[in-house]
């Protein structure tokens, strides 16, 4: 795992964890690594105190910007600490100087501008992570099962 306060991928191992996909040894092996560590797909980072702290994940929840890996869900928390914010989700869009620019699609509660909820997020978090864009939408894509489809953001 990756020192205090970096992100980086979770692997567990134990007798109680996984032992494999049924009927499907490719899969297992991809999940596994060579000495038996499962890949989660989640991410995380330890706080100061030890503890593992489960930020997203490393499929959709990733952003690489500036050199910076930047976990969609540290973001998230931040803006939904505004109480202006009642729903939020954060993507890395395709930029050819950063890699990825943070992006973050917001449903307000009250009125308010995208530069005060980027002060917001640049006082909690360190500013690299701050959204350079804010869309307000009225709602987030949904699959049927109400889970968020943030591949369907920016399109």
């Amino acid at each position: 795992m990756s020192p205090c306060g970096e992100f980086g991928p979770i692997e567990v191992r134990g007798a109680n964890v996984f032992s494999g996909y049924l009927g499907n040894p490719e899969a297992t092996a991809a999940a596994l690594s060579a000495d038996g560590w499962f890949a989660t797909g989640d991410l995380g980072a330890f706080d100061p105190d030890g503890q593992l702290r489960i930020v997203g994940r490393q499929s959709t929840d990733l952003i690489k910007s500036g050199g910076y890996k930047i976990g969609a869900g540290e973001v998230e928390n931040a803006l939904l600490a505004h109480p202006a914010v009642a729903e939020t989700a954060v993507i890395g869009v395709p930029d050819d100087d950063l890699g990825e620019l943070v992006v973050a699609y917001v449903i307000a509660q009250q009125e308010i501008d995208a530069g005060t909820l980027m002060d917001h997020v640049a006082s909690t978090l360190a500013p690299h992570k701050r959204p350079r864009e804010i869309r307000f939408v009225d709602a987030l894509p949904r699959n049927d099962m109400g889970k968020l489809q943030k591949k369907l953001l920016g399109q």
